[in-house]
């Protein structure tokens, strides 16, 4: 499983009753793998994976595979207490996704060689190949890492740390483990484009984009021009779209899947609002981020 291009991780959909609203999360998958999706994340961060059942998890990865229909991969998240990340590995590779984003425990703290055994018993409730995504209580060491990625099944990482000397020593450690040759690592940092110029200094060529999900012709233009070069293009996009936007999410927590969520309905598919404890946007901050989102496209198609 080898990922190019910009990786999309779709909201989920709510009806007015609150339910799981299957349909038009097929209906913003299918935009999203139109437009150039490199692969599709679904249940994760910004589909507030915290807020989901494991059965909802289950019915939105079926949504994502059928959609899809193989013309990228599909990964969809597990995490949480160890039996429940168990379940819901066991859960997704029955819905037919073609990996596992797993996600820390939460609440507790470990040791080191706790979290490699966290990551050794959830892989072994499937056979699907796994993203180990390091954040919160994760933090792993160098060492660590490269224990994680030798294990049979974890095929990557990705970091929503931030730390870059931590993760240039991650890997440099894993990369000189024999057969990681093929080993990914993604910046799954919030609104990510804001550090992947300093990621690619390190190796991490891979990032989550939320802006995608509901401005595919914004990220798609920065990945280009970050590929391409394109310096110039870079920076306008980082100081006129990116930079307010990270101001504006850094306003309320849990904006970073909010205002994603709006931004979705914005552009013409009504996903609904978002699940307690986050808040949808007021209206004077749904308002800058309409106003952002108008001139981050005409950046774009310049």
């Amino acid at each position: 499983m080898k990922f190019h291009g910009v990786l999309f991780f779709p909201v989920t959909p709510f009806a007015a009753d609150g339910s799981l609203d299957e349909e038009r999360l097929a209906q913003h998958i299918e935009s999203g793998v139109a437009a150039g999706a490199g692969g599709v994340f679904v249940a994760c961060g910004t589909g507030e994976f915290h807020a989901l059942s494991a059965e909802e998890i289950e019915r939105a990865t079926r949504v994502a595979v059928e959609t899809t229909a193989g013309r990228v991969p599909v990964l969809a998240a597990a995490g949480g207490p160890t039996p429940v990340a168990r379940d819901q590995a066991a859960r997704v590779e029955r819905a037919g996704a073609d990996g596992i984003l797993l996600l820390p425990p939460y609440l507790v703290s470990a040791p080191q060689q706790g979290l490699v055994r966290y990551v050794e018993e959830v892989i072994g409730a499937t056979d699907l190949p796994v993203v180990f995504y390091q954040r919160g209580t994760a933090r792993l060491t160098a060492r660590t890492a490269a224990e994680i990625a030798a294990l049979p099944g974890v095929v990557g990482l990705k970091d929503g740390i931030g730390n870059i000397e931590r993760m240039h020593r991650i890997v440099r450690a894993v990369r000189a483990v024999p057969g990681t040759e093929d080993f990914q690592f993604f910046n799954g940092l919030p609104t990510a484009e804001m550090t992947a110029p300093a990621y690619r200094g390190v190796g991490v060529e891979l990032y989550s984009s939320a802006v995608f999900a509901f401005a595919p012709e914004i990220a798609l233009a920065f990945h280009r021009a970050l590929a391409e070069d394109d310096d110039a293009l870079v920076s306008r996009l980082l100081d006129e779209f990116y930079g307010p936007l990270v101001a504006l999410r850094d306003e309320v927590p849990g904006y970073a899947v909010s205002l994603v969520k709006a931004g979705v309905t914005l552009r013409g598919l009504d996903v609904g609002g978002v699940r307690a404890p986050l808040l949808d946007p007021t209206p004077e901050h749904l308002a800058r981020l309409s106003k952002l989102l108008d001139h981050g496209l005409e950046v774009a198609a310049a």
